[in-house]
């Protein structure tokens, strides 16, 4: 364990396995009136990726915090927003009515597979704080794979082939409709209230087109910004080669041998960096509720665009994925 901006805040690794990930414990809510503290904090995040925060609890301190890494998007969907702060959405599920799953052969709660959130839309949010609040006795962990050790791990030539190369998005919420990845197979057996009335609108959203590798501003890292979920094809190669290096990328940006599954526990809150993180959801058993809230930090890291000029900008969005 090692001290930050002297006795601040202390870091340790999340999980030995990776070199990204970190644990932040000894953090006082006063401290982040530190703007030596918040640049601190802010480095870390960028450097790393994923902090978990252990002694920090409640919706001040989830909004405080949050807004150290960037400006709070409020979600415009009064079925999501949350009671608590405008700035909150509800990460929910109840057995009733929830989201239903199929994965692999086993019913679950609300599963998301591998994705970064936003991608289906030109402006990508930069992360989001997600804060437990009621857990099932069973665990229903989050997964986090770093799409720069992903990168890094390309074989030389297919760096080549990606290099200049631009994936198409698609907004569906459909997880039957999954063309790409390890999470191709999955159906939807209920859709919960909210996700209803999203899919029937999915029509109004126009794809978008994010480059399939960019580098880390701060860094010059670079990321293997491929999201399985919601891809519908590479722009520049819509042939079946195309489709291909595609699934080969899907495959390999979502290898789970690389993935961190946080087991959540009261008391805690997880950030990530949206544009360098992939996650998913494994989801819930579906006789338990499972109750989360999360910020959304805005930001535009500039490189994706709509495929055609026309239909909603990005901050219309009606749904947000957690």
């Amino acid at each position: 364990m090692s001290a930050v901006n002297g006795s601040a805040f202390a870091v340790e690794r999340l999980d030995p396995r990776f070199d990204w990930g970190v644990v932040v414990t000894g953090l006082a809510l006063s401290a982040l009136e530190d703007a030596s503290v918040r640049q601190d904090l802010y480095d870390v995040w960028i450097r790393e990726g994923v902090i978990l925060f252990r002694g920090l609890d409640g919706v001040q301190e989830q909004l405080a915090l949050s807004r150290v890494f960037g400006p709070l998007r409020e979600h415009p969907a009064p079925e999501s927003m949350s009671a608590s702060a405008p700035e909150l959405i509800d990460v929910r599920y109840e057995p009733q009515a929830g989201q239903l799953n199929l994965v692999k052969g086993e019913l679950r709660g609300q599963p998301l597979p591998w994705h970064s959130d936003l991608i289906y839309v030109d402006k990508i949010n930069h992360g989001g704080i997600l804060r437990p609040l009621v857990l099932p006795s069973r665990q229903a962990p989050t997964g986090f794979i770093d799409r720069i050790s992903a990168y890094d791990a390309l074989p030389p030539d297919v760096k080549s082939r990606v290099a200049d190369l631009h994936v198409v998005y698609k907004y569906d919420l459909d997880v039957g409709h999954i063309r790409f990845g390890p999470d191709r197979g999955w159906k939807v057996v209920r859709f919960s209230e909210t996700t209803a009335k999203v899919q029937s609108r999915i029509h109004e959203y126009p794809r978008v087109i994010h480059p399939a590798v960019f580098e880390q501003p701060e860094s010059g890292r670079k990321v293997l910004n491929v999201s399985p979920w919601f891809a519908d094809g590479i722009a520049e190669m819509p042939t079946p080669e195309g489709d291909e290096l595609l699934e080969f990328l899907a495959q390999h940006v979502a290898d789970e041998r690389r993935a961190y599954f946080h087991g959540w526990r009261l008391g805690e809150m997880l950030l990530w960096d949206n544009w360098r993180m992939l996650h998913c959801g494994t989801g819930s058993p579906v006789d338990e509720e499972r109750y989360l809230q999360r910020t959304t930090i805005g930001g535009d890291y500039g490189l994706g665009r709509r495929e055609q000029g026309v239909g909603r900008e990005a901050d219309t969005l009606k749904y947000l994925h957690v």
